[in-house]
């Protein structure tokens, strides 16, 4: 664990300050967290969890201790991988099909999209974005829901200190894996996105892709009260989230009937929604378009899709170019980032 990352700290049942003893963490209300192989697992057990593998996050930090938290079978268990895939993609990945991680090659499409479907098993790099955002001069940078870390990884690169949480210590293994590999210098944690268990006040942006769209309106709204909490007066949320007038958003909504999500599906907001939502719980809000025809790809990433996919994003990144002029296609993107300022 970084040594700059304790001071950071709190419970977050309390909001306490933490201390490390041993392998644990406490606050001064006898609240005690597990460090696994320097890894904080800063989740509550009794609270129900969004995401199951969460549950299996619980199981190994608070129950199977003795367990090698390094071991293949944990993050791949972890991660929801059945027995199956997990042979597949172990096949794969001994094969020389895919040179990166093997959750990572794994976890592709569900960090990435639907559209990098193809890439599992077969990575021969780790897609890294292009943060829209300015230089961090070393300023504090919190990603929410970071998975194996690509957009943790995109802000350490733009000069931001940075810490990534989730709820799954195989994917934030998979994460410490893939940072050192790179040699970038970040530091991650198992943590809730609705409880974030820092001090308040403490970073200068909290950034998520892909994340907050998954919950229920009121998970969402319990994340931005912790995300306001979080910010230092004048930081800001700049967060990704699904909106329900995009061609792709609609054609999904329509494929499931327009009922109400369940589980992790995605919920589909629109623009008026989403600028309220986060007004009330953060600040002063403005929304831009992040992409048309889908939620995930990216610029950066033209090299690894195929023909007809290049085509898709060379589309999207002229509408979101003409949106900043023609602002009524704003409300059409099918993915929309969300900024919000706390105000001093």
């Amino acid at each position: 664990m970084p040594p700059w990352l304790l001071p950071l700290l709190a419970c977050p049942r309390d909001d306490a300050p933490l201390q490390l003893t041993g392998e644990r963490l406490r606050c001064p209300s006898g609240h005690e967290y597990p460090v696994v192989d320097g890894v904080p697992v800063l989740l509550i057990p009794d609270e129900a969890q969004t995401m199951e593998l969460a549950h299996a996050s619980i199981k190994r930090a608070f129950h199977d201790a003795g367990a090698d938290p390094r071991a293949p079978e944990l993050y791949l268990e972890s991660l929801g991988v059945t027995d199956e895939q997990r042979e597949g993609v172990a096949r794969m990945h001994k094969q020389g099909a895919s040179a990166v991680d093997p959750a990572v090659s794994f976890l592709i499409q569900a960090t990435c999209g639907n559209m990098y479907k193809h890439l599992i098993g077969r990575l021969e790099e780790y897609p890294i974005p292009e943060l829209r955002l300015p230089p961090g001069e070393g300023r504090l940078l919190l990603d929410l829901g970071c998975s194996w870390g690509r957009w943790t990884f995109a802000a350490a690169r733009k000069d931001y200190r940075v810490v990534g949480i989730d709820p799954s210590l195989g994917a934030v293994m998979a994460a410490r894996r893939v940072a050192t590999e790179l040699k970038i210098d970040a530091a991650f944690l198992v943590a809730d996105a609705r409880f974030p268990p820092f001090a308040t006040d403490t970073f200068d942006t909290v950034f998520s892709y892909s994340v907050l769209q998954h919950l229920d309106p009121d998970h969402v709204e319990t994340c931005l009260t912790g995300c306001r909490r979080v910010l230092k007066p004048g930081g800001f949320a700049f967060i990704q989230m699904a909106q329900n007038l995009g061609l792709r958003c609609l054609y999904h909504q329509a494929r499931r009937g327009f009922r109400k999500a369940k589980g992790f599906e995605v919920r589909y907001w629109s623009t008026g929604a989403l600028r309220r939502t986060f007004s009330q719980r953060i600040g002063p809000t403005s929304i831009e378009a992040e992409g048309y025809f889908g939620i995930g790809l990216q610029p950066s990433d033209a090299h690894l899709l195929p023909w007809h996919l290049r085509c898709v994003l060379s589309c999207s990144e002229a509408l979101r170019k003409l949106s900043s002029v023609l602002r009524p296609l704003v409300y059409m993107a099918d993915s929309a980032y969300v900024r919000s300022v706390k105000q001093p």
